[in-house]
């Protein structure tokens, strides 16, 4: 299993939720099915982060706001593509030790390598830089505090939650999932206030629909920023040494425990997507506030359609997606320094690395709303750096043994991998050239 125990020293093999898995895994343990499923939930929730930061609170408040239900399938298509996108990470380093840039770097000349990494170095700061500001702006919408007041909180929160890191796997695992079912319970009563058309929500959740270019384009934002690339190389880090198992097997079967990890925590993911569109569109679509389009107005139009605590609700979970998406693009850079240098750094020092640039913009007062949108632009450049070479390695039966792709999973794979470059690359074109 490669050198997966290196990597991850604070991993203890001989924990009590290992030693479980394992027993399960050999059909020592015969528990109730949901019982035994327990000690394999985690990684993808840490993954599914990324589904949930505050770009998408932008781009689904706007879709919402502008077109009522209409993008609702556009969600639903792109979770169901990235679902598939993260099984195939987790079964990377499942199936070999290592992660995705391990592999890269194995794999590739060392010019393509250093170019890669630089790129994805510059992806990490922009995907923090949406989830900083998303974190900094809920501090600001509750408690009334300055953007740079509330990004110095942010730091400060994310380096208490990753010093968990020291005690195991599963500290680190169960904060990242209350602060993602947090988020969820927070839509769950938001959308018990809004009450939506469940008609039209099953409708166009379904049924494909466009409404003039505009909504085309903006179903290219929401798709196109759906899957990260830092969330890819993350997912395939996150299986590496964490139950380790070496006869053929116990490694299928550990496999579609996984499966059922991705599906869980994406479903959950898929689900805050839709209920940010759904709130977003009874709200304002449904009331004639269709020009709302940062999530500063968002927030402040709520309360007087829906009572404060719509609003407090809402900054709650936008508050706690920041948190938790800034912790795991910090644990993700660390991932990417790592598997492509095979340098480590102390975890502070990643932090401020990645967080320079976000006070930078915060200091000078950039729109947030802007500042997000233009952030995922970035994300967009680094995407298929991430998503061609998990197809490329996971074809291959020399890398993967047991777990290689079947060949209608790889065609799939490629098609969607296809699909999302050629969306975010004409979303790149369009926000630079102002279309």
């Amino acid at each position: 299993m490669g050198n997966s125990s290196q990597q991850h020293p604070h991993i203890a093999v001989g924990s009590k939720t290992v030693q479980t898995a394992l027993d399960i895994l050999g059909k020592q343990d015969h528990k109730h099915r949901l019982t035994r499923l327990m000690p394999f939930l985690g990684p993808a929730f840490i993954a599914s982060v990324a589904y949930v930061d505050p770009g998408n609170f932008a781009t689904n408040i706007q879709g919402g706001a502008q077109y009522g239900y209409l993008l609702l399938w556009v969600i639903v298509a792109s979770n169901l593509m990235a679902m598939l996108i993260q099984t195939l990470s987790a079964k990377l380093g499942l199936a070999t030790g290592m992660n995705l840039a391990e592999h890269c770097r194995s794999q590739f000349p060392r010019p393509v390598v250093i170019g890669m990494w630089f790129l994805m170095e510059l992806v990490a700061m922009a995907t923090d830089l949406a989830e900083f500001v998303g974190a900094a702006l809920g501090f600001q919408l509750l408690l009334g505090l300055p953007l740079i007041l509330g990004a110095c909180l942010t730091a400060l929160v994310t380096m208490l939650i990753l010093g968990l890191e020291r005690y195991g796997f599963r500290p680190l695992e169960a904060v990242i999932s209350s602060l993602v079912g947090t988020i969820a319970i927070c839509y769950v009563i938001e959308i018990f206030i809004v009450k939506p058309d469940w008609g039209l929500v099953a409708y166009h959740a379904a049924v494909p629909h466009f409404s003039g270019a505009g909504s085309i384009l903006l179903a290219t934002g929401i798709l196109g920023a759906t899957v990260m690339p830092h969330a890819i190389f993350l997912h395939s880090a996150l299986m590496q040494g964490r139950i380790v198992v070496r006869d053929t097997q116990r490694l299928k079967s550990l496999y579609h425990y996984e499966i059922a990890d991705v599906v869980i925590a994406m479903g959950i993911a898929s689900f805050v997507n839709a209920a940010m569109l759904i709130m977003a569109a009874a709200t304002f679509y449904g009331t004639g506030h269709t020009a709302v389009a940062t999530i500063e107005e968002a927030y402040r139009t709520l309360e007087p359609l829906l009572g404060s605590s719509a609003k407090w609700v809402f900054g709650v979970s936008l508050l706690f997606s920041g948190l938790s998406s800034t912790t795991v693009g910090t644990s993700a850079g660390q991932v990417i320094m790592q598997g492509f240098l095979n340098w480590h750094i102390p975890i502070w020092l990643r932090r401020l690395v990645t967080m320079a640039p976000s006070l930078v913009v915060i200091g000078l007062g950039l729109d947030p709303t802007r500042t997000l949108i233009l952030s995922q632009v970035v994300l967009s450049f680094g995407l298929p750096f991430a998503i061609i070479p998990l197809v490329m390695f996971t074809r291959r039966s020399d890398i993967m043994g047991e777990l290689v792709n079947r060949r209608i999973t790889t065609i799939t794979a490629a098609s969607i991998a296809g699909l999302i470059v050629l969306l975010n690359v004409f979303l790149v074109y369009k926000t630079l050239t102002n279309g």
